[in-house]
This record gives C-alpha cells, structure tokens and sequence, in this order.
C-alpha cells in the first residue's frame, strides 16, 4: 500500500527509453533511487537511505517508494516507466493507522513544509544527471553511489522473494544490481528481485 492523500505528497511517472538490454532494468531503479535519495538530503536537509532495491527510509521508515514498469517485444525494451512516490508534506494524522508506524513524511523529518514543485524540478534534474553518467561510464559508478547511501548493506535482513524466504548479512551490489547475502550457512547468495519488510 502506498497512501496519497491530495496536495501533500508527489507522485509521478517519467517514460523512458534507455538504450539498454531488457536485464539492466533494475539498474534504472538503483539509479533512480539514487538521485532521489540524493535530492531528499541535498534539497531538503534529511538523512536519507535507501533500503533495496525501491525504497527511501527516513529515521527507519519509508518516505518514498519507486516502482519500475517495463515494456518489450521479442526480448528488446520499448520502454520504460519510473513511477515515483514521496511523502512530502504529510502529517501523522494523513497516515492511516495500519501505516502510521512505518511511513513519515520530509516535512516531518525536516520540521518545515516544502515546495513540492521546487523538490520536483531539484529531482529531474538531479536525475537527468545521473542518467547521464549511467549512459556514458556504465552502472559501476551508479553502484558505489548507492551503496554509500544504502540502509542495506552489512545489515542482518530477511528478503521474501518469489522463490521463498532468504535470511542472512546483505554485503554487496552485484555488477547488475543484484543484492548478495551471505547467508547464516556462509553461501553467497545473489538475489535478483524481492522485498524487505520493515519492522
């Protein structure tokens, strides 16, 4: 669930066509991540962390989620779309009460309301920028971002993936973006695509 109460929040979708293969996908996801995550801290003064592989946390709960939706014929991508969500100026009493314990918002990280044009306009740019690097040095300079602003790594988590339940120390991007856990066995286990649950 994501709760969007009107004239509080942002929420969008930017259609893209990188020239990319249809696998590299999730690496569109980290990058956007990135440039959020990167806006929310730089634009807004709130420490912000990303918690693999699509969502932002402040103070351990969600502020933010992106969502990846692709399109592809015979194998080759179409397109793309980013579907973007940010709590911008939400109060506790916006959150329902099933969400009130895991969501805030920046206003509430931050102690005062934000422009949300200006915040929009700061993350396209922010975003166009990292794009950019991505197209001319690769994903490798993507990663070390991300994993610098990671709420992830070297964490004990629990994924659920569509295979079942995974438990273990998450320790590293992979060169695609694949999540690698060490597991309580000591097997290097490489996830593709699952979630984390918050608390």
């Amino acid at each position: 669930k994501f709760h969007s109460p009107p004239g509080k929040g942002l929420w969008l979708s930017v259609i893209l066509n990188p020239p990319v293969p249809l696998q590299q996908i999730p690496q569109i996801t980290l990058l956007t991540s990135v440039a959020l995550c990167r806006t929310i801290r730089e634009f807004c003064g709130v420490d912000a962390k990303i918690k693999w592989p699509n969502d932002l946390l402040a103070g351990g709960k969600k502020i933010s989620g992106i969502l990846m939706e692709s399109s592809a014929e015979d194998e080759r991508l179409q397109s793309c779309i980013a579907g973007v969500g940010i709590n911008v100026n939400m109060t506790p009493a916006d959150f329902t009460e099933d969400i009130r314990n895991v969501a805030t918002s920046l206003q509430m990280e931050s102690g005062k309301k934000l422009n949300r044009t200006e915040l929009l306009a700061a993350f396209l740019n922010e975003w166009e920028m990292q794009y950019m690097i991505y197209l001319e040095h690769g994903f490798a300079p993507i990663r070390t971002m991300w994993e610098a602003l990671s709420d992830t790594l070297d964490k004990q988590v629990r994924l659920v993936t569509p295979a079942g339940s995974i438990s273990g120390t998450a320790e590293k991007l992979d060169d695609s973006g694949a999540l690698i856990i060490r597991t309580e066995e000591g097997s290097a286990e490489t996830v593709y695509s699952g979630e984390i649950p918050l608390p």
